[in-house]
């Protein structure tokens, strides 16, 4: 569990609010949502199919404006993406250039560095995901799982102090995601940074998080906050037979369910 008492938060969201507007009509998405993140935290976000989980991680990450209410980035209101935050991507079949080596997509996003500075972040950001043999094949000679890895490489390669995942492991067979979120759990641990995990996976939110965001149907607000507490190194095994892990993932299923049912 991450020590957040008499921290700033590193993100935070105040009174957000995102309609989307088409055909002349308007269809509210975000109503309404205030929340802080702290330095070193593990924040997921779950909730119903369809409730705008996307949408607020686009507003959370400068991509989006809000209607009204402001996302803050280090306390300063942020009105575009900020370079200490890196963003992975659902599905790594769009977010990798094919034509590109896993060396060139890794480092993509830091070409404006000396050239033997980018070379040291990719062999790095390989490394840690267990790709430094793979660096001059293309994403298309790659398993699904490897192809996610290269774009954890390139969120890695930028030297995030927050990194958010959309879906991160929605595209992958079951094994290769239990063996991703060990990875990205290792990951966290060592470098200290801090996550927010956007998942429809209560049982992944669970595993992997000091703290739970269960998002209401829309209009969307946050119905429950959910603190982990759980040890930590977190198990595949160990941790999913802890009886507290099966009682949160019952009280969050449990809010999810609700909210669907249209009776939060």
């Amino acid at each position: 569990m991450t020590d957040t008492t008499n921290t700033s938060p590193i993100l935070a969201a105040d009174d957000l609010r995102k309609s989307y507007r088409a055909a002349g009509s308007t269809l509210p998405v975000i109503d309404g949502m205030s929340f802080q993140q702290c330095p070193g935290e593990f924040l997921a976000i779950v909730g119903p199919s369809g409730c705008g989980k996307t949408t607020l991680l686009r507003l959370l990450s400068g991509l989006m404006p809000p209607d009204s209410g402001r996302v803050l980035h280090r306390a300063s209101t942020a009105t575009r993406p900020s370079d200490w935050i890196s963003l992975v991507f659902q599905d790594y079949h769009r977010s990798l250039f094919p034509w590109l080596t896993v060396a060139k997509n890794t480092g993509f996003g830091i070409t404006s560095l000396p050239r033997d500075e980018q070379d040291e972040r990719i062999r790095t950001a390989l490394k840690s995901v267990g790709l430094d043999g793979y660096a001059e094949h293309y994403p298309w000679q790659l398993s699904g799982g490897m192809q996610q890895r290269v774009a954890l490489a390139r969120a890695l390669a930028c030297r995030p102090e927050l990194l958010m995942l959309d879906e991160p492991f929605a595209s992958v067979d079951a094994q290769t995601r239990l063996n991703l979120q060990d990875l990205l759990l290792e990951i966290w641990g060592s470098l200290g940074i801090s996550a927010l995990l956007v998942t429809h996976d209560i049982e992944e939110a669970v595993l992997m998080a000091d703290r739970v965001l269960v998002l209401s149907s829309r209009p969307t607000r946050i119905a429950a906050e959910i603190t982990v507490d759980l040890p930590r190194p977190r198990d595949q095994l160990t941790t999913r037979e802890d009886p507290r892990f099966l009682q949160l993932r019952h009280r969050i299923f449990e809010l999810v369910r609700h909210s669907v049912g249209g009776t939060q």
